[in-house]
């Protein structure tokens, strides 16, 4: 089939159109904007084009002889944005997408949303009808789409929600990388107790999901929590990551209270300059919000099950890593 990623540069995205290629599909990717390794897309056989999902005479473009869509395209936490751009790109150009794959008679439609729709999880583990309370813009928007996507059933587009848990695996920028490279340096801060609890999602595991909601049969207009087999406290995690480097994982251990005070200070001072601040809250929130899921309803649904355990999961990333010379 003809494929489209939106957001086929990041992380999930590139990853899913390596995918989609390997499962013998044609895939189109759609991006904002170049990233450092956009020409391995094109060396890999994909089409990529950049533009914006609020574009829609570049996403009618793209959407012409697409069979199935995985919208990942997202305006994510980026310093400086204004609540209108979010609103403009993960809720609008969301409808953007949904028209064009509507006109162009696409036979599915999966939206890439985020476990985050359900903020600090005050009963873990919670499943889909947990409440609803996201705890910043971006996630707010994203939950704002999603009525939007599971309006175009009635409409005659067929469409799934996936919300993701917390996505790692080789080629992550992000959280799990800075813990790694903590941990390089011979000791890790923890802000509060280490009882949290966290809900790791390995890339593979969640790259079957997208494959299984393929399925035009599968999950019509419902929302899909996606994680891995079990959560676990962020301390456990942290000795787990220490472990994949072959380390012994060393704390130093500080009260959360005075950091969450410190982080939203430091914000709103590097703000006005455009400068990225070393701590903020976001970055805290993780030493302190609750999340833990329960994956049934994927699994019965879509007929979901982790593969790759967190182990073996952080044992590639840590590689990855190392390969990349991004750690010792």
């Amino acid at each position: 089939m003809r494929v489209l990623v939106t957001g086929g540069t990041g992380f999930t995205g590139k990853a899913l159109v390596r995918r989609m290629l390997k499962e013998g599909h044609e895939v189109v990717a759609l991006d904002h904007q170049e990233g450092h390794k956009s020409q391995e897309l094109r060396d890999w056989g994909a089409e990529l084009v950049i533009g914006s999902v609020t574009d829609r005479e570049v996403v009618a473009r793209c959407m012409q002889g697409v069979a199935v869509v995985h919208h990942v395209a997202a305006a994510f936490r980026e310093l400086n944005l204004p609540r209108s751009h979010y609103r403009a790109v993960n809720v609008e150009g969301t409808r953007n997408v949904l028209d064009a794959a509507l006109a162009e008679g696409v036979r599915k439609f999966i939206y890439c949303s985020t476990c985050g729709v359900h903020g600090n999880v005050e009963r873990p583990p919670a499943g889909e009808d947990a409440p609803i309370q996201p705890a910043d813009y971006y996630q707010q928007t994203k939950y704002d789409a999603e009525p939007i996507v599971q309006s175009f059933l009635a409409r005659g587009l067929k469409t799934t929600i996936l919300r993701p848990a917390a996505i790692y695996g080789p080629g992550d920028p992000g959280r799990f990388y800075l813990i790694f490279r903590q941990l390089q340096r011979g000791w890790f801060p923890m802000f509060g107790d280490g009882r949290v609890l966290y809900h790791p999602l390995y890339i593979e595991n969640f790259l079957d999901a997208f494959v299984l909601a393929m399925d035009e049969s599968r999950g019509l207009g419902e929302a899909y929590l996606i994680a891995d087999e079990r959560y676990l406290t962020i301390e456990e995690l942290v000795r787990a990551a220490a472990a994949a480097m072959g380390v012994e994982a060393r704390f130093r251990r500080y009260p959360v209270w005075p950091i969450v005070a410190a982080g939203h200070v430091v914000e709103a001072l590097c703000r006005p300059f455009g400068i990225e601040p070393p701590i903020h809250p976001r970055r805290v929130d993780w030493y302190r919000q609750t999340r833990a899921f329960r994956i049934d309803k994927a699994r019965r649904d879509l007929g979901y099950q982790p593969r790759i355990g967190l182990d073996e999961g952080l044992r590639r990333a840590c590689q990855w890593y190392r390969e990349q010379g991004m750690l010792e």
